[in-house]
């Protein structure tokens, strides 16, 4: 590095300066395992959340047997269509087609509703009590996978990392005493901390990189669902 030719070979001063890059380093890890730790607390909620929202559709589905024959049809299919969505969601989109999924999520969602609260105000009886806490219940996990997936790693975090990775890099190639020598041995740090960081922002961005949240839960319960969409369908058609 540039800076190693200004560096003084006084004893005294290379032994501060041995003491303040071993806190600049340390503190450079300390900061890094702080932040990769929120990045895999995010991600392991994202993926509770995921599973959460699955059980709620599905336990949804299951009630709506519990509404009238033509209102049990409707809903069913409904949820069918609203479990297409969120699968869709988890899946790697442009700007435009998220904004798409998002609309016709808020359209579902409204007729979902719309779809059992006439029937629940008709007949306010302990069945009617629990379809409508299971729509709740669905409607409430899409909102709380959407804030987990808004709740990212802050960008004050990632100036503060970078900034600190920056001094350290400085300090690590301003001691060095050999740095022509050995080129690429001083080149391991620097490579070691871009991985770290890339690692970070993959695992914290939900949708994109190669660490993605996998709608696995949701895609089960759809190829479960399927059967039973397709028998429902068959037998509208018969009748």
């Amino acid at each position: 590095m540039v800076l190693s030719r200004y560096r003084t070979k006084d004893t005294e001063t290379s032994e501060d300066l041995g003491v303040i890059q071993t806190a600049t380093l340390t503190l450079l890890a300390l900061i890094i395992g702080f932040t990769f730790s929120m990045a895999i607390d995010r991600h392991d909620n994202r993926e509770t959340l995921e599973e959460g929202e699955a059980n709620a559709i599905g336990t949804e589905y299951l009630r709506a047997d519990l509404l009238p024959a033509n209102a049990s049809a409707r809903t069913k299919d409904l949820l069918n269509q609203y479990l297409e969505q969120r699968i869709l969601f988890y899946s790697r989109q442009n700007r435009e087609k998220i904004q798409e999924i998002q609309q016709k999520t808020d359209a579902l969602q409204n007729a979902l509703w719309n779809e059992i609260l006439p029937v629940a105000r008709s007949q306010p009886t302990p069945a009617m009590a629990l379809v409508l806490s299971g729509m709740n219940d669905v409607l409430n996990s899409q909102g709380y996978v959407q804030a987990a997936w808004w709740n990212r790693i802050p960008y004050p975090a990632w100036a503060l990392m970078a900034a600190i990775a920056l001094c350290a890099n400085i300090l690590v190639g301003f001691g060095a005493r050999n740095f022509k020598k050995n080129v690429g041995l001083f080149m391991i740090f620097p490579f070691v901390t871009s991985v770290s960081f890339f690692l970070i922002a993959d695992i914290d961005s939900p949708r994109g990189g190669v660490i993605r949240i996998e709608p696995r839960n949701l895609i089960t319960l759809k190829q479960n669902l399927n059967p039973k969409v397709n028998s429902i369908q068959s037998s509208s058609a018969n009748n």
